[in-house]
């Protein structure tokens, strides 16, 4: 983190917001909790394969929006499972991200990865056996089927619209530039002209 500058700082937070508006925002919020959740959140996991940064933004994120739904103990074990198979889904399997499976249809990176990520469903399972007396082999089949679900149906519309890291970076500077440096400046004059 220490080689951030102030652009990624910002493409973070972006990310992050991003992730607790696809989540909390109704009617997402309605299938985005539980033991049948369907993430459209979810689908940003494939940025951190274009930049590691983004693995930051996607569990800050993740542990703001689990904020809405257990409270404490979802932010912990759900921010923990995404930072932890997030971070080894990129590690395991970016060496496959030129490949592709299924005629091209899925890249290999992000298909294997939506796999390993709906098994580590077992963590959120887990929590909800434990805080909600929830089945848990259900608990785990219904939401590991969600999130496969999630990442399968982002997977090529990742591939499609996130061609290379550049490309990223240009839409979010773009955001940068025009909503937040003028929010910024508007919130620095009014607190230096304000009495």
């Amino acid at each position: 983190m220490k080689n951030f500058t102030i652009r990624d700082f910002v493409q973070v937070a972006l990310v992050a917001a991003l992730y607790i508006v696809l989540t909390i925002t109704p009617p997402l919020n309605a299938i985005s909790y539980g033991a049948y959740q369907f993430r459209v959140s979810e689908m940003l996991a494939f940025l951190a394969f274009y930049n590691r940064k983004y693995i930051i933004g996607l569990t800050a994120g993740c542990m703001i929006a689990n904020l809405y739904s257990f409270g404490l103990i979802d932010v912990l074990v759900g921010g923990s499972q995404t930072f932890i198979f997030l971070t080894l889904g990129v590690m395991l399997f970016s060496r496959y991200k030129d490949q592709y499976v299924f005629n091209g249809l899925f890249n290999k990176a992000f298909f294997y990865f939506s796999l390993l990520f709906a098994a580590s469903m077992f963590t959120i399972a887990l929590e909800l056996y434990v805080v909600a007396d929830a089945p848990f082999l259900m608990t785990w089949f219904t939401s590991a089927v969600g999130e496969l679900a999630s990442l399968l149906i982002g997977s090529p519309f990742s591939r499609k619209t996130i061609r290379s890291a550049t490309s990223l970076a240009k839409p979010i500077s773009c955001v940068t530039i025009i909503i937040v440096v003028p929010l910024l400046a508007i919130a620095f004059i009014t607190c230096k002209t304000s009495p």
